[in-house]
């Protein structure tokens, strides 16, 4: 299957995308967003407030040593993060429902170094000082009763639609 080594996938090029997550209390939700980030070649996962990090054993659970290949820092709050971005020129956006947020299938990426989605706690969402803070919000639209969804699963939709839009590894 060609899989990668922990070493090549440390080397090789990756999407320009880091995947933040604000205050997400589940280490299975954590451990699940490193396993996709590494299946789409991620630049890195940022992790802040609550939101565990490895090494921990419930992260490994759901991870199966993503946490190993996918590079990853820690913030004290979500904040700090989008100011490092910011930074390096990220452009940052807010993955939540909200007034004019782009709908996934609308969005167009703004020509930038890099991309961020923040993806915020399973019951609050993202702090709305960390919304603010961002160049745009991102929804998903949703047909059913339900208004939510896991924010892993929520994570692997995004990032696979802006795979397809960067056309990264084409």
């Amino acid at each position: 299957m060609e899989r990668l080594s922990v070493d090549e996938f440390k080397s090789a090029d990756k999407l320009p995308l880091i995947v933040v997550l604000d205050d997400v209390r589940s280490l299975y939700n954590v451990g699940s967003v490193f396993r996709t980030g590494d299946a789409f070649r991620i630049a890195a996962v940022y992790l802040c407030g609550i939101t565990a990090t490895p090494p921990n054993a419930e992260i490994h659970k759901t991870a199966l040593g993503g946490e190993d290949s996918v590079e990853w820092r820690y913030f004290a709050t979500a904040d700090e993060a989008v100011k490092a971005l910011h930074d390096d020129g990220i452009f940052v956006y807010a993955v939540e429902q909200a007034e004019g947020s782009t709908m996934l299938q609308d969005l167009r990426l703004p020509q930038s170094k890099g991309y961020a989605v923040i993806f915020g706690n399973e019951v609050k969402g993202i702090h709305q000082e960390v919304v603010d803070l961002c160049d745009g919000c991102i929804e998903i639209p949703q047909y059913g009763t339900k208004h939510s969804m896991n924010v892993s699963v929520t994570a692997g939709i995004v990032m696979w639609e802006i795979l397809k839009r960067t056309k990264c590894y084409r």
